[in-house]
């Protein structure tokens, strides 16, 4: 059992306020920090949001398409792909509206719910029946973040959503979803702030140690296909890495430094085309 503990971030030492990026530091605003800390600036503390694109979107409904499929096998209960694509796309009108998404066109609607319903029963082709029953499905993770090296406490949580825990013999192995344009297996290096932050979360929570991570990407090919990448369980040297990049985060954030970061992502960035383009130091 997996008890998740709920920490309330309080004015530290150092005067910073809690509230906004001083509630909690996630892998997901660390990573937007890591590859601009202007991009960074704007979504969250300039707090502009864009429209959510269609490829976002396909990934928050598959996530939700096999989120329901390991509630159940939590129970026990192994639902049939069409009861999983049936119950997917049912609730795909409500996740439109809470995204607020806007469709070109009924036929990119259309092509959108085939692709989610191709890509969720491709995993599920893929998926041994005598897979692991899960130890915990999209869970909430938060926990105090203290260098294990030194024992400083930062004075922020860490915050994480986990998106399966499996339960093996000698452990447990830490599992997240991705949606995927291509085929390849991904660089351990790519992932690694993710992957180690969920590891930190885990040892911190459970005080057992996770037997490794996964990353399973459900590919976007002409045939949808998924491809898993296993990783061995963190060391030391994963979270000194860790630590060191948190340590540079909050350095910037006390003292407002956002400089632009250029870079392959600036393609797909949100943001350049009006507020990036505006900017200046």
């Amino acid at each position: 059992m997996i008890t998740v503990n709920t920490i309330a971030a309080e004015p530290s030492s150092n005067g910073r306020v809690p509230g906004s990026v001083w509630s909690y530091i996630s892998p997901s605003r660390l990573s937007c920090w890591m590859s601009c800390p202007l991009k960074f600036k704007l979504r969250y503390i300039d707090g502009i949001r864009t429209p959510t694109t269609p490829a976002l979107f396909l990934g928050k409904v598959v996530h939700a398409g096999l989120e329901t499929y390991y509630r159940h096998r939590q129970l026990r209960v192994t639902l049939e792909s069409e009861e999983v694509l049936s119950r997917m796309l049912d609730s795909w009108e409500q996740a439109a509206d809470e995204e607020g998404m806007q469709f070109d066109s009924v036929e990119q609607e259309a092509k959108l719910k085939e692709q989610a319903s191709q890509l969720v029963a491709a995993y599920l082709r893929h998926i041994s029946e005598d897979e692991a029953r899960p130890k915990a499905v999209e869970i909430t993770m938060e926990t105090p973040l203290i260098d294990p090296a030194t024992g400083e406490d930062l004075g922020i949580p860490l915050l994480g959503v986990v998106d399966l825990i499996a339960g093996e013999e000698g452990g447990a192995t830490i599992i997240d979803f991705k949606t995927s344009s291509r085929s390849g297996p991904p660089f351990e290096v790519t992932h690694e702030i993710q992957l180690s932050s969920y590891a930190y979360l885990y040892r911190q929570l459970t005080g057992g140690k996770e037997a490794g991570l996964e990353i399973r990407s459900l590919v976007k090919t002409k045939t949808p296909k998924t491809e898993r990448q296993h990783y061995p369980a963190r060391g030391e040297h994963h979270f000194r890495r860790l630590f060191s990049v948190i340590r540079e985060y909050l350095d910037a954030i006390d003292s407002g430094n956002f400089n632009y970061r250029p870079g392959w992502g600036c393609a797909m960035c949100e943001h350049r085309e009006k507020h990036c383009r505006a900017w200046s130091p």
